[in-house]
């Protein structure tokens, strides 16, 4: 049954991806339709990241206030209103607007997934586990250009951002239908939940919840918080300049960036996978938890820099190729860092941690948008941008080991 939880928050993930890419596959259309320049797309975006951060603030505390169940069913809700929203939008402005309900939203995907993820798996197959869900990002960036250019093109944009919002109301269907805590489950079999509940001796998971000010003051929760905050951006500036990559660089047409755009994060999926596997791997083979987090991390911090090869290649084949490469590499590092959260912190905790981590990410994001835009609007070159998508994941990994030297749980101190 942990599985099928698995595959729901899969789905999720997805359509989270789908509705947030859609305006970045359209981005070359509704440039010449609405009239955007580089930096009016760069603070479109930027609106979405700053709901983002600020509500991964607080989605965090609400999903650990409200439970896992209540709290994603209510993100959901919120983001696909959000994302069918758009077909309405006239100007850059409105979009902005958009953008930001959008990105208050979907702020509570990853807390909440984090969170069942802690509930439903026991350690050693927690980096697998969301290394399979966070692979929806992957076929949600995939599948978006294949879906969104394809409405586009027999229908129009304002189509494509009300059938990719409604794809939220199945999956919540099937949510309600299916998700309960594991000890309260009628599918769940006694030999499962003791299976589940292998690490509830954990002595944390008796105490009480650590105020977030304690949170906020630990090493541990700023290795986590910096890893985030220097490495999403690169996903973000990926995510939401490829597309227009491919047309204004690489001259595709929007039918080409639909069949393309989406190979490099249909990469990412087994990337992804495959990073959480490493490190569960090791660890089943003996590694401590802090070796096997930290190789399969190093592994994929140190294949980023072929993504800067990329947009200096002649063929665009091969660009993809490398920049196939390098989103693996950061899907899996991705898996690997999400997973510290529950090595290190009880899982009542977990949603506050990953929420922090989360909008720390979404602040990078915010500063990436913006100067995106300029660099486009007054060098007209990618190269900066794939430069600065090279080098920050060693440069974070050295900020891991300097803050999280061991990844061990917390000692919290009880009276």
């Amino acid at each position: 049954m942990r599985w099928v939880v698995c595959g729901l928050l899969f789905f999720a993930t997805t359509i989270n991806y789908i509705d947030r890419q859609t305006i970045a596959v359209l981005k070359p259309y509704l440039q010449g339709v609405q009239h955007w320049s580089e930096s009016d797309y760069g603070w479109i975006v930027f609106a979405f990241q700053f709901a983002y951060a600020l509500m991964m603030l607080v989605s965090g505390k609400v999903i650990d206030w409200l439970g896992t169940r209540i709290g994603y069913a209510l993100a959901m809700i919120w983001w696909s209103i959000a994302a069918m929203a758009h077909a309405f939008a006239g100007n850059a402005l409105q979009f902005g607007a958009a953008r930001f309900f959008l990105g208050a939203g979907e702020a509570g995907n990853f807390p909440a997934s984090i969170k069942s993820v802690a509930e439903w798996f026991p350690k050693k197959e927690r980096a697998l586990a969301t290394g399979i869900f966070n692979g929806g990002t992957n076929i949600g960036a995939w599948v978006g250009p294949l879906v969104v250019a394809w409405l586009t093109l027999h229908w129009s944009w304002r189509e494509a951002f009300v059938f990719t919002g409604a794809l939220g109301f199945l999956w919540l269907v099937l949510w309600l239908v299916i998700y309960r805590a594991p000890s309260l489950h009628p599918w769940v079999g006694s030999n499962e939940l003791r299976y589940i509940e292998s690490d509830m001796n954990d002595p944390r998971e008796a105490s009480a919840k650590i105020p977030w000010k304690d949170l906020a003051r630990r090493r541990k929760a700023w290795g986590f918080i910096l890893a985030k905050f220097m490495t999403d951006p690169i996903w973000w500036m990926y995510l939401f300049w490829l597309p227009s990559y491919l047309e204004q660089a690489r001259g595709f047409s929007l039918k080409m960036v639909g069949l393309t755009a989406g190979l490099p994060f249909l990469a990412a999926d087994a990337g992804s996978i495959l990073g959480g596997w490493i490190s569960g791997r090791l660890i089943k083979r003996g590694a401590s938890v802090n070796r096997g987090r930290k190789v399969a991390m190093a592994i994929c911090a140190f294949s980023m820099p072929l993504g800067v090869a990329a947009v200096f290649s002649p063929s665009p084949w091969v660009a993809l190729a490398l920049i196939s490469v390098s989103l693996a590499a950061h899907q899996g590092w991705s898996a690997n860092v999400f997973t510290l959260a529950s090595d290190m912190f009880p899982k009542k905790d977990v949603g506050s941690v990953v929420g922090m981590g989360g909008a720390a990410g979404a602040v990078g994001g915010m500063i990436i948008a913006p100067v995106a835009g300029y660099i486009l609007q007054f060098t007209h070159s990618y190269v900066p941008l794939f430069i600065i998508a090279g080098v920050m994941h060693p440069l974070a990994l050295g900020v891991v080991q300097l803050l999280i030297p061991k990844i061990r749980p917390i000692v919290i101190e009880t009276s």
